[in-house]
């Protein structure tokens, strides 16, 4: 045994260890970012897609160049709608604005009526979801109802509104109820029997059981017909404003093809296909943080 190990009463295989700092342990892991990891799934899901597109423009280049080609190519809609695609929130006068505003009109309106169909489709669609006789009886008329052409419905909204937003927003919403009243009934059909059992035996009321059962266990197929629902919202509000006019996107297509003006109208379907494409992911991302992944794709 060491002097030192002596002096201090220690054993000698204590004594002969350094002196270290030691720092309390909290219990939570130190999270990491693996950037190369994140790089190779971003290199993944950009790479394609990009290399995709630049031969759909390298395509269509190559077959609109000529003198005679009755759609414009590439390089001729960045020459001639420039302003459209560098400036989107330009503000020149009442119809001289640029596309980003014209978008935002848009997507107020689909805003509404997406919104009421989404609240009372999910209303709806529980309580025909609780009874075999409602599910039986409804659901025929209703698959008839959604195959219905959006602009189908606009003369009658026009009539009984008299005006063209309403009459919009009517059309948004009676194109994309069906999906989530569709869904959510499903979803309510497929709650286990477990969970209604509990239900008995926790002696919840109806607003308990809708908000604390059936909510949860039918967000995934409630969900899945939102994202459903909103494409289609975004696809009637386009058909409706050419008709309508206004100053959403829409009525900006109709009024570019009654001035020749293809360039213009190639580049506002590249808006709506990008605005699209996120409302969709907007919806899909909020049904994976309430369902925690569960719901569908």
């Amino acid at each position: 045994m060491s002097a030192l190990a002596k002096k201090e009463n220690l054993p000698a295989a204590a004594a002969a260890k350094p002196e270290t700092n030691v720092l309390p342990f909290s219990g939570k892991r130190v999270s990491k970012i693996d950037f190369r990891r994140a790089g190779l799934a971003a290199l993944h899901n950009v790479v394609p897609p990009a290399v995709v597109l630049a031969l759909i423009l390298l395509v269509w280049q190559v077959l609109c160049s000529s003198p005679n080609a009755s759609l414009p190519s590439p390089h001729q809609v960045w020459t001639e709608a420039y302003d459209l695609i560098a400036y989107p929130f330009f503000n020149y006068g009442s119809q001289d604005i640029g596309l980003g505003w014209r978008v935002l009109v848009s997507l107020q309106r689909v805003a509404y009526g997406f919104g009421l169909a989404a609240v009372a489709g999910v209303i709806v669609g529980a309580i025909i979801g609780q009874s075999v006789w409602a599910m039986r009886g409804l659901d025929p008329i209703f698959q008839v109802l959604r195959t219905v052409p959006p602009l189908a419905w606009l003369p009658l909204s026009l009539a009984a509104f008299q005006n063209a937003n309403p009459s919009a927003i009517f059309v948004i919403f009676i194109t994309s109820i069906w999906p989530v009243i569709i869904n959510t009934a499903v979803g309510v059909r497929n709650i286990p029997q477990d969970y209604r059992n509990v239900a008995q035996v926790l002696r919840l009321n109806q607003f308990e059981f809708f908000w604390k059962i059936m909510l949860p266990s039918a967000a995934p197929y409630i969900f899945t017909g939102l994202r459903i629902g909103v494409g289609l919202s975004w696809l009637a509000i386009v058909a409706a404003e050419m008709l309508t006019g206004g100053v959403g996107i829409g009525f900006f297509i109709w009024d570019a093809w009654n001035s020749s003006r293809l360039p213009d109208i190639i580049v506002a379907l590249a808006y709506i296909g990008i605005v699209g494409f996120a409302l969709d992911k907007l919806v899909a991302a909020l049904g994976k943080l309430i369902t925690r992944g569960a719901s569908a794709n």
